[in-house]
């Protein structure tokens, strides 16, 4: 499974805060995402994880890498979180509410970036969200799960 989840799957979870260690520097935590999925040295790995950044948009990415997740705002750590995401190169990118909490200026950049890298990457993205405006403006096909439950006798259903 590790070589699936990582590898042939990534991820970019809805809130970085909680995925990136505060800790550790974003160039080190790409890094090792590089050093799980690669057979490559610390040096070529952090190289790597600057080209990373550069890629998804973060200006000074060299110095930035060098930054723990808190000097960043909160578009700049989804970046981050997306150049992490794609360090294994993945077939298939989950995207699970990759906009929420920014907002809509920096929301369609993380769009618009997600959109140029599958295309650049060929790969398929799931993207997971509540805002069906982002699902018209992103999707090829779109799914939606209703959950229907029991409401008050007599009331034959109600929306959740």
């Amino acid at each position: 499974m590790c070589k699936v989840r990582g590898g042939d799957i990534s991820m970019i979870f809805q809130e970085p805060m909680t995925s990136l260690n505060p800790v550790y520097t974003v160039g080190f935590r790409a890094a090792e995402a590089i050093l799980a999925h690669h057979r490559v040295s610390e040096r070529q790995a952090d190289k790597k994880a600057v080209e990373l950044l550069d890629r998804v948009g973060i200006a000074s990415p060299a110095r930035r890498a060098k930054d723990c997740p808190h000097q960043m705002s909160g578009g700049m750590r989804q970046r981050v979180m997306i150049a992490m995401a794609l360090a294994a190169n993945p077939k298939v990118l989950i995207a699970d509410e990759p906009t929420t909490a920014l907002d809509v200026s920096i929301q369609s950049r993380i769009l618009d970036l997600v959109r140029e890298l599958q295309q650049e990457l060929h790969m398929g993205v799931l993207l997971i969200t509540h805002d069906l405006g982002i699902a018209a403006e992103v999707a090829d096909r779109v799914s939606v799960r209703a959950q229907i439950r029991r409401s008050a006798p007599g009331v034959p259903w109600a929306p959740a």
